[in-house]
């Protein structure tokens, strides 16, 4: 298995789409997947828009790259991340990319990475459209990657702040639904799933999925706290889930009832009497 300090990744950052706001806690975060031997963003360094960004570039060593926006209504910025993605893969020096941004205009570049043999995650808002989502190996949410001390903070521009709460109720998909088909998916003969396998399978079905999504820490933790699933961790081993048994609802007893003959036989008496 390959160790994250084995891995070359390249960091291309759309600065005019992404906040500096996540610059350092966006970095922490591919550090778990390899080590950022290319980091770049990408806008235009004349404009005021981009201010915040300049500090962030000297803390982590991001090389900033020019692009001016010679028409407006044109995203030029766009393009000279993905010329030089394209000049980076055919380099043959890197293992994995990272391409920050929420823009849908980089799900073609993440797929011909990915057609190449590269590793790409994906780092954006949620509303970053599902077709980029998708694109790549791994995608993860920006929200979920802000430290205690910004979580407060608005974002950039209004439009953003109201597209996030439009999507965000929307952006993940049904736990439970998911959790069910992982199981059931990479069961054994016993019904008992590996939760490494479990993990595997939704990394792989929804590139987006993350537990601290659904605000636990870690896949073991989620799967706990389930109570339609049972957890086990065997002493010596890897810790293991299955489907946890449905109790089948309890037969409520027929009411007595006396026999029809004794009825007809006691009605006679009485009427003789």
């Amino acid at each position: 298995m390959t160790e994250p300090a084995d891995v070359r990744l390249a960091v291309l950052i759309d600065a005019d789409n992404v906040s500096a706001a996540h610059a350092a806690a966006l970095l922490a975060e591919l550090a778990r997947y390899g080590v950022p031997t290319v980091k770049r963003a990408y806008g235009d360094w004349t404009t005021q828009q981009l201010t915040g960004w300049k500090s962030e570039l000297t803390r982590h060593a991001i090389a900033p790259i020019q692009q001016f926006a010679n028409t407006v209504g044109k995203n030029s910025t766009d393009s000279a991340l993905i010329i030089d993605a394209m000049d980076l893969l055919y380099s043959g020096n890197l293992d994995a990319f990272a391409i920050v941004s929420s823009d849908s205009d980089f799900t073609r570049l993440a797929t011909r990475l990915r057609e190449s043999g590269k590793t790409v995650y994906g780092l954006g808002r949620r509303r970053t459209p599902a077709s980029l989502q998708a694109a790549c190996d791994k995608f993860i949410f920006l929200e979920v990657l802000r430290d205690e001390s910004d979580k407060d903070a608005p974002p950039t521009t209004d439009q953003e702040a109201e597209s996030d709460a439009e999507s965000e109720a929307d952006s993940l998909p049904d736990l439970r639904t998911i959790l069910e088909a992982a199981v059931r998916s990479t069961a054994q003969d016993d019904g008992w799933s590996a939760l490494g396998s479990v993990g595997s399978y939704l990394g792989k079905t929804h590139a987006a999925f993350d537990p601290r999504h659904y605000g636990f820490p870690r896949l073991s933790a989620l799967a706990g706290a389930q109570p339609y699933l049972d957890l086990d961790h065997p002493e010596g081993g890897q810790p293991r889930v299955r489907l946890r048994a449905q109790r089948p609802p309890r037969k409520r007893a027929p009411a007595k009832r006396a026999p029809a003959k004794k009825a007809a036989s006691a009605t006679r008496t009485s009427a003789a009497e």
